[in-house]
């Protein structure tokens, strides 16, 4: 084989059809862009129109709304936590903290504070300070002979002090 024998399989690339360029092409004067007005024209396009009917997103209800005091955790689970700690990445002797957690790698930003979780299982006795758990959770750590401890949550940079 020669690198002049290399070739595309026949049909894996097709040209850019060039559309205006005369009637002889098939997509000339109005280069299937269907007659006059808006839709012809570039940009502006009717996307909920319905020829005058009430469009369907006027016709449903609104619903919900977007809670401003929602705190977003950084959430990580007890097999996070054990691999982290078998991987040497944490020390389990020590408390461990947002901070020790954000250093190892663990968890990328502590946003409004950490949350564990309780999947997976942890054999290590660890001293942990979160900003929420699980009950499931909890139960594991202190089932291996640990403590947590909730600190309250930590402040969003974007609310006002």
């Amino acid at each position: 084989m020669k690198l002049s024998d290399i070739a595309d399989n026949s049909g894996s690339r097709k040209k850019r059809m060039r559309v205006g360029r005369g009637i002889g092409s098939g997509k000339g004067k109005t280069a299937g862009r269907g007659g006059k007005g808006q839709t012809a024209r570039s940009g502006v396009r009717i996307k909920g129109f319905e020829g005058g009917q009430m469009p369907i997103h006027r016709r449903l209800p609104k619903r919900g709304f977007n809670n401003i005091f929602r705190l977003d955790f950084a959430e990580i689970n007890l097999d996070r936590l054990q691999d982290a700690i078998d991987a040497k990445l944490i020390d389990a002797k020590d408390t461990i903290t947002v901070e020790s957690l954000v250093k190892a790698k663990v968890v990328r930003r502590p946003k409004a504070g950490v949350r564990l979780l309780g999947r997976g299982e942890i054999k290590a006795r660890l001293t942990i300070e979160v900003h929420g758990a699980s009950k499931s959770a909890i139960a594991a750590v202190e089932k291996a002979g640990g403590t947590v401890k909730i600190l309250a949550p930590a402040k969003d940079e974007g609310e006002a002090a």
